[in-house]
């Protein structure tokens, strides 16, 4: 699906949330080219001259920019560099995939002597205790929507040989994002007709130097959109098997549900195939593309929305909103007495089936802390 070394996947990782520092060995760069001020003017040209929303790009380069004048920049690296450049860059428009990505360095990784060393980030397993939960009830969770064809043939026998299942549930509390490539071979079994899904628009200057990480997708058809904009609509086309058309769906959601997962979400609940249950999902809408900003430092630039076809409304900052609100750790409980399991039945099989991640939203690096 992505065909350029420097596009990540579509929707990719909600950065604001997920993403840690990059695992990258730094090149050797002068010294002023790897400055906090040089690092802080990239990100501010990209910025202005990619972001999905023109003037807003704007924006954020001159408060960056501001931020150089002012020597802000100049004598930080790391974490430190990180949090104030977001910070500027909140303070103008909070965007939930907005991060500067920062290099872990040998030094901040060894130890202090005597000190043990820190514990690796354990990484998420995409796909978990996919099965049947209760009779006729199959049940799986997805942590990512990784551009892995091992997990989209995981996918896709799930579906497969769920086949018989009245009822399907999807847990989606603790994933972070992704692209669209299990999505693509889960909607054909859920759908008795062609469907359109979502709409997801880029930025036109960015689908004309072919930077666009949707283009060429199967599922994806050109469609009329706003000026400045190459808008493409999300379809679901169904398979030749019909046992899944009829089945129940539920979607089970959190704070910690974005990016990729809320796409998956509002196709869902847009088209009224599924019921979600939990709570508002992370907010994080806008797809894009990584970019390298030298000295191992990085950033996601987003360069399209995704959105409502119907209402052209997108789920950043709110979220996609459940259409049964409960607690995200009581949901699975919930989406299951819903089916008919008794109570405490449905408590039991939701404390075996609890997601060991956090289902809450994550503030962004940077961000302003509200008052009150």
């Amino acid at each position: 699906m992505i065909r350029s070394p420097r596009i990540l996947p579509a929707l990719l990782f909600a950065a604001a949330m997920v993403a840690g520092p990059l695992l990258v060995s730094s090149p050797v760069m002068a010294a002023d080219e790897a400055s906090g001020d040089a690092i802080a003017e990239k990100y501010a040209a990209l910025l202005e001259r990619d972001y999905v929303y023109p003037e807003t790009g704007k924006r954020y380069a001159n408060a960056i920019r501001a931020g150089i004048a002012a020597g802000r920049y100049k004598a930080l690296t790391g974490e430190a560099l990180g949090t104030a450049i977001d910070g500027d860059v909140h303070a103008v428009s909070p965007d939930g995939h907005l991060r500067l990505r920062v290099p872990e360095t040998a030094a901040s990784a060894t130890p202090a002597p005597g000190a043990a060393a820190p514990a690796p980030r354990p990484k998420k397993v995409p796909v978990e205790q996919a099965g049947w939960i209760a009779p006729k009830i199959a049940f799986v969770r997805f942590n990512v929507f990784p551009q892995d064809e091992a997990v989209t043939a995981a996918a896709a026998k799930f579906m497969a040989d769920h086949a018989d299942a009245k009822a399907i549930i999807f847990d989606i509390r603790t994933h972070n994002g992704g692209g669209l490539d299990q999505m693509d071979v889960i909607f054909p079994w859920l759908f008795n007709k062609e469907t359109r899904l979502v709409t997801m628009a880029t930025r036109a200057s960015v689908d004309a130097e072919g930077g666009s990480p949707i283009a060429g997708v199967a599922s994806m058809r050109m469609a009329k959109g706003d000026a400045g904009m190459v808008a493409r609509e999300h379809w679901a086309t169904p398979n030749a098997d019909k046992r899944l058309r009829d089945a129940k769906v539920y979607v089970l959601t959190s704070g910690a549900s974005a990016s990729a997962a809320e796409h998956f979400a509002l196709a869902m609940k847009h088209t009224g195939r599924g019921v979600l249950v939990g709570a508002p999902t992370a907010g994080a809408n806008h797809f894009g593309r990584g970019e390298e900003l030298g000295g191992g430092y990085g950033a996601f630039i987003p360069v399209g929305r995704t959105y409502d076809p119907v209402t052209g409304k997108d789920w950043e900052g709110e979220g996609v909103l459940p259409d049964i609100a409960v607690a995200p750790a009581d949901a699975l409980a919930r989406a299951l007495t819903e089916l008919g399991i008794a109570p405490a039945e449905a408590k039991t099989l939701s404390d075996a089936h609890m997601p060991s991640w956090p289902m809450e939203r994550r503030k962004p690096r940077g961000a302003k802390a509200s008052g009150g």
